[in-house]
């Protein structure tokens, strides 16, 4: 039987390069400053806040994948499901106020910005900025995470284990895009529809955490599960509760606008 003990003891396989991991997040962060840079020299500037936001998702990201967190996490379920409190949830919803898409948008010369809006428009965005599709790939990844064998599985092979952070970040990335528009979309979807999606995607991420607290992943001590799991609800709780806040502001803003 495979336990985090074991991994812990093969996890010398397969390690993060943790300097080369840091210096991809900084020129990250730089090429994001750096087009701000750009786009202030012909365009009003840019929000503040939305630098830091961009700052902080990337390196909320970083904690996930490089660091103490990121290391107690391959012996630890409840450090794993921190860090994926931090990559899926959190670090999306603040690269997602950060707006990247409007500023490279802003930041690239004309005949650019036209080739990288007609990408943004393209059909093959649509279907994956749709909040149905969206949804589906966050939640129903995690769904496949921890009630299949991949869990264990992350944990001894290295592009698996790197698969799953890639999709774990890029799928809760696409669902809050899909839901909180900060970014230019091709269609954009009614308040109430975008309010049903959200709804379903927190039932089905809370039912998950409580599923995972009844019936624990083999080779991880219970109560190792019983903590991480009750941290997956409260913690994806807090999160959720900022999100809706955004979505509640812009349900309501946009419902001002169309009455004056």
């Amino acid at each position: 039987m495979y336990t985090m003990i074991e991994h812990h003891e093969q996890s010398g396989d397969f390690p993060y390069k943790p300097m080369l991991v840091a210096l991809i997040f900084f020129a990250i962060t730089m090429l994001y400053i750096g087009a701000v840079v750009v786009s202030n020299r012909h365009y009003r500037k840019w929000p503040r806040y939305r630098i830091y936001c961009w700052c902080a998702g990337v390196w909320c990201a970083a904690l996930a994948i490089i660091g103490p967190l990121a290391d107690r996490g391959h012996t630890d379920f409840t450090a794993h499901m921190t860090g994926h409190l931090l990559l899926g949830m959190l670090a999306p919803l603040l690269t997602v106020l950060a707006a990247p898409a409007a500023l490279v948008l802003r930041s690239l010369k004309i005949s650019s910005a036209r080739r990288f809006s007609r990408i943004l428009k393209s059909r093959f965005m649509h279907f994956f900025m749709h909040p149905f599709t969206a949804s589906l790939l966050d939640i129903g990844g995690l769904w496949v995470l921890y009630t299949t064998g991949l869990y264990e599985a992350m944990h001894k092979n290295m592009l698996i284990n790197i698969a799953v952070h890639i999709h774990v970040f890029l799928a809760g990335y696409l669902f809050t895009a899909s839901i909180i528009y900060m970014n230019p979309v091709s269609h954009r979807f009614s308040f109430k529809y975008r309010a049903a999606m959200l709804i379903m995607a927190f039932a089905g991420h809370s039912i998950l955490s409580k599923i995972i607290y009844a019936s624990p992943q083999e080779g991880v001590p219970i109560e190792q599960v019983k903590n991480g799991a009750q941290f997956m609800y409260f913690g994806g709780d807090a999160i959720e509760l900022l999100m809706i806040t955004i979505f509640c502001y812009q349900w309501y803003k946009g419902a001002v606008l169309r009455n004056q």
